[in-house]
């Protein structure tokens, strides 16, 4: 959009706030988009700037244009990437374990957002900010598997429906301590900030600050009494949901110390990580609107790990 635009409100609009007006009238931008035009006084009605707030009616017209867009202050960086799918609304990632999503306290020029500002060239959406652009949900440092990305801003808009509205299936496989005296089962526990520790988080009552969470398992398969694999669907979206359920239940993914993971001689090779891989993500093309159904491999320290179970 390189000039000021002219939009002219719909004929029997009794009356309606400014900002849904333009962002009815242009689903492309995003409502965050006009937002900062009005903040930075870039939308007019009759030669004045008005606030978002302000109401209008059939006939009136409304002139914008956006601010200029703020360069990303983080450098593009080339890593590779195992990209899983790519067309011009969205990407699909394995992201390995070890790999921080977006740059933080104490990260390096090594984040997935550093690599996806080389990957793709400036077609990322901005909703994420300059520190997040793209970044629709998010996996942990130590665990692998598939990650969405958003390239335009109304991917983004449909993909973060999607996630809040729960229709996105997130299965993951984890490896936990011991063996569960249950085939399967379904865990609705709370989560929330653990009181004491605030970087971790914590089974805690919902009228206690706690969130709804809901975790579904089942057993893969067993490794004598040491451990066992267990597939885990997420329904909801909590911070450290899976590591703190399945702790909950006695059996803590291992190489999770944070939450009660110890080391065991008995399996002879030690993890080097939390041994949770996100497998499988489906999700609705915000273009096609055609079922898109993601799929990462079980990476080699996970199946090494799985060996040295086998023969302990």
């Amino acid at each position: 959009m390189s000039g000021p635009v002219k939009h002219a409100v719909a004929d029997g609009v009794r009356s309606m706030r400014a900002d849904k007006a333009l962002a009815s009238a242009f689903p492309e931008h995003s409502r965050v988009a006009f937002q900062r035009a009005f903040d930075a006084g870039l939308v007019a009605l009759r030669g004045r700037p008005v606030q978002r707030s302000a109401t209008v009616r059939g006939g009136d017209v409304l002139e914008f244009s956006f601010p200029e867009v703020r360069v990303a202050t983080l450098r593009a960086v080339k890593i590779r990437l195992r990209v899983l799918f790519e067309d011009k609304w969205l990407l699909a990632i394995d992201k390995p374990a070890g790999m921080v999503v977006h740059p933080g306290a104490g990260t390096r020029e090594d984040t997935l957002v550093h690599a996806l500002l080389a990957h793709c060239a400036g077609s990322l959406s901005g909703i994420g900010g300059v520190e997040r652009p793209g970044i629709v949900h998010r996996l942990d440092r130590e665990t692998s598997g598939v990650i969405v990305v958003a390239k335009t801003d109304q991917a983004h808009r449909e993909l973060a429906k999607q996630f809040a509205a729960r229709t996105v299936v997130k299965e993951y496989l984890a490896l936990v301590a011991g063996v569960p005296r249950l085939m399967s089962g379904t865990i609705h526990k709370a989560i929330g900030r653990n009181l004491r520790q605030r970087h971790k988080m914590a089974v805690v009552e919902e009228g206690l600050g706690g969130r709804a969470s809901w975790t579904d398992w089942a057993i893969v398969e067993r490794y004598g009494d040491l451990a066992a694999l267990v597939a885990c669907t997420l329904h909801t979206g909590r911070t450290h949901q899976i590591r703190v359920h399945m702790a909950s239940l006695g059996h803590p993914v291992l190489g999770d110390s944070a939450y009660g993971w110890k080391a065991n001689p008995r399996m002879g090779r030690q993890p080097g990580r939390v041994m949770l891989h996100a497998g499988r993500l489906a999700i609705t093309h915000p273009g096609t609107g055609k079922v898109l159904d993601l799929r990462a491999p079980v990476p080699a320290d996970f199946k090494a790990q799985i060996k040295a179970l086998k023969g302990a």
